[in-house]
């Protein structure tokens, strides 16, 4: 009998012991890029880049204009003058690289810098979720190979990506 209720005991504690562990996966890549908002900061920055490069391209044309109406002048010139115009010349064409690479620059840290933000919404997403729904882990699947295999009902990336573009909508 001693025997039976110790057994008993035993197995009562291994039972409660083991918890049974909720685990999902999401693909890291799927849910970014079709969440909405890197969707929507794509799209502003895609405005930001064509109005950049029709700036540089403007800049170029009236530059390529004034060094052909130069070239016609030049050849009235003395070689002191002409080499004064040409010194001109290389610092204009100095400034205007300096500025247009200013402009790149610019532009490649705001969209780093929207990019990191993003990223950073997106795992406190997940975790909240996580929380909420009782999972104890939520992995990140990746090109890397993370998550090597997961079964389709553990996959969480629509369930997750639909509940965090609905919440980018209802923000907005």
């Amino acid at each position: 009998m001693k025997k039976i209720i110790i057994i008993a005991l035993v197995v009562l504690s291994v039972v409660s012991c083991q918890q049974s562990q909720k685990i999902g996966f999401v693909d890291n890549s799927v849910l970014i890029n079709d969440y909405q908002e890197k969707k929507d900061i794509e799209a502003k920055l895609k405005t930001k880049i064509a109005a950049y490069e029709k700036k540089r391209d403007s800049l170029s044309q009236a530059f390529q204009l004034e060094i052909k109406d130069a070239e016609l002048k030049a050849r009235k010139m003395s070689q002191a003058n002409l080499q004064k115009l040409q010194q001109e010349f290389q610092q204009k064409e100095q400034i205007i690289s300096q500025q247009l690479q200013f402009e790149q620059q610019q532009i490649a840290q705001e969209s780093q810098s929207k990019n990191d933000s993003l990223i950073k919404k997106v795992r406190a997403f997940v975790k909240d979720y996580g929380k909420t729904n009782g999972y104890s882990f939520i992995l990140g699947s990746n090109e890397a190979g993370s998550v090597m295999y997961g079964t389709e009902t553990s996959d969480l990336t629509q369930t997750v990506l639909d509940a965090l573009n609905e919440a980018y909508k209802n923000k907005k």
